[in-house]
């Protein structure tokens, strides 16, 4: 669930801190408080567009917080395979915008917007009145069914995807057969000249990394070797003012003193101990000067083998291992050159196969899904009927493509009548987008016992609507809340009364500004507010009775729809 959103320098917003609950939560306030805000910020955050003009005047960047508290185990494991575990089971997802950019971080990692989109649609459902609009869209009814029907249809599905991909790839061999001959002969050519290329070079894992010091040491042999005489020189004992000679005095003087005093004894063994250490060193130098040789031929032997292996790497890859994959596909498409007939063969007795096993997969796929659709319509039907959509009639039509997709190869579609005697059209012919947010109402109740994203939150769900309408809407948000986290926003008191947690949103003036504020309401308050959604001019003690009526109405509602009676 959405534990808090902690906004800063965001339009209205100065600072604020939204502590939220499990249940439904209400978000009220006058027209103009920044209700809309609240419900901005958090699109924002998970990657949804910043307009500039969002930072505050006079701040120079806006921050949105958003912490997750997860518990659903299939949700953690979705992350834990996107590298984003959890920090003691939270995920704290953060945007910081400035008047150019914008940096997202989770957990404190910084992140793409698509990696924290992508983290979004586990954890969050955002409806507004895009969303209600992609209704209107018949993909989004196929994925609907999918996501009603869960594990079975989800398994098939995979299985479709999985085996399209293996048909596409056989279409994509199919097409590039080659029929001419000649062209065939050409390509084996090519194929055999770039395999034996990469054979004769024969390189090793390493060799160019160990070719490219030993020619840094031959072209620089004269420098090195100027620089490790003059080193020589002056770390060893031929030299009145080298370092070894000027040990050996410091040990003498040291000697002469040291019958006066026994500590002297210690600085006498450290410098011995050098003295040990400088002849290792000069030692192992002379070695090295020694074997410092420049051999004219291997110069030149080194040089062409790395611009061999230059050469190799830019044309088949920048490793061996990348040479190496090359050679192999190379080796593959030969084969089956020199091999064509008996390949052609086997692409087409392949694809004919997969094209069977994916109409038997699609076959089944469609018989589940419309198995599932057939439940499904009969309980949006019954949700919509519980929203007070009277006499309305609610179809689920399934037809077939006449092509495959990585989801199979249906084509469903959302159809109702919301008045009697009409037939049944579409959504986007008949219903309006007031009507349109309860039908995806309906569809969230009917999904609430399979959907495993915790929290929803729903904008503008009460356009349109009031009296028995809003009653029946404000039910079935409290029961989907029953089993989500739920946020909305509303204007109407039978959705407001509802609420497990309120919370107001208030436009103050401070020292001559605007500033949105948030804060949540206690028993009294929450009375009162209610009693201003209710529309009095002036709040009475009848209208103040009528609030605490409806909050009791409320709560005997929701005790029913939460213990199982409808």
């Amino acid at each position: 669930m959405l534990q808090s959103i902690h906004i800063k320098n965001l339009a209205l917003i100065d600072e604020a801190e939204v502590e939220l609950k499990d249940g439904l939560n209400i978000l009220t306030g006058e027209t103009g408080a920044g209700k809309s805000i609240i419900i901005g910020s958090v699109s924002i955050a998970l990657g949804g567009r910043a307009p500039r003009d969002m930072i505050r005047k006079g701040a120079d960047y806006a921050l949105i917080e958003l912490d997750f508290s997860i518990h659903n185990r299939k949700t953690i494991q979705e992350l834990e395979k996107m590298d984003l575990p959890l920090d003691d089971g939270h995920l704290v997802i953060t945007r910081r915008l400035t008047g150019s950019r914008s940096i997202s971080r989770i957990n404190g990692e910084t992140v793409s917007l698509s990696v924290v989109r992508k983290a979004a649609a586990l954890l969050i459902d955002i409806h507004g009145q895009y969303e209600h609009q992609s209704l209107l869209h018949k993909e989004k009814h196929l994925a609907i069914i999918d996501a009603f029907a869960g594990e079975r249809v989800g398994a098939l599905k995979a299985q479709t995807t999985q085996l399209y991909a293996a048909y596409t790839r056989l279409q994509k061999e199919e097409q590039n057969l080659m029929t001419d001959e000649g062209k065939r002969s050409s390509e084996i050519d090519f194929l055999k000249f770039q395999i034996q290329e990469i054979d004769e070079a024969a390189i090793r894992e390493g060799e160019e990394e160990e070719l490219d010091r030993r020619f840094s040491v031959m072209s620089n042999a004269r420098s090195i070797l100027e620089n490790i005489s003059a080193v020589h020189e002056l770390m060893g004992y031929d030299g009145d003012s080298s370092a070894g000679s000027l040990n050996t005095r410091a040990i003498h003087l040291l000697g002469q003193v040291s019958r006066y005093d026994e500590a002297i004894d210690g600085f006498t063994q450290q410098l011995s101990n050098i003295d040990g250490l400088l002849n290792d060193f000069n030692r192992d130098l002379a070695d090295y000067m020694e074997s410092l040789t420049f051999d004219e031929a291997d110069y030149r032997q080194t040089e062409e083998r790395l611009d061999t292996i230059s050469r190799i790497s830019k044309k088949y890859g920048g490793s061996v291992q990348e040479i190496n994959a090359y050679r192999s596909r190379c080796a593959d498409q030969l084969e089956r050159l020199e091999n064509y007939d008996a390949y052609a063969a086997k692409v087409e007795e392949d694809l004919q196969k997969t094209r069977q096993q994916l109409d038997a997969l699609c076959s089944q796929l469609t018989a589940e899904r419309k198995k599932e659709a057939a439940v499904l319509e009969k309980k949006i039907a019954d949700a919509l009927g519980e929203l007070n959509f009277a006499d309305v009639r609610f179809e689920i039509r399934g037809a077939q493509l006449d092509h495959y997709t990585a989801g199979g190869k249906d084509n469903f579609e959302f159809l109702i009548s919301t008045n009697p005697g009409e037939d049944v059209k579409p959504l986007g012919q008949v219903a309006s987008g007031g009507e349109l947010s309860r039908i995806m109402l309906a569809i969230k109740s009917v999904l609430a016992d399979t959907d495993d994203i915790e929290t929803l939150i729903f904008d503008e769900i009460d356009t349109g609507i009031s009296g028995r309408t809003a009653q029946k809407v404000s039910e079935r948000m409290a029961y989907i809340a029953s089993s989500h986290q739920v946020i909305c926003i509303t204007h109407l008191p039978q959705i407001a009364s509802m609420a497990d947690y309120h919370l107001i949103i208030e436009k103050k003036i401070i020292e001559g500004r605007a500033v949105t504020t948030i804060r949540p309401l206690g028993e009294e308050d929450t009375v009162r507010e209610i009693a201003r959604l209710l529309g009095g001019v002036k709040i009475t003690e009848t209208v103040l009775g009528s609030a605490r009526e409806m909050l009791q109405l409320a709560a005997d509602s929701k005790e029913k729809l939460r213990s199982g009676e409808k």
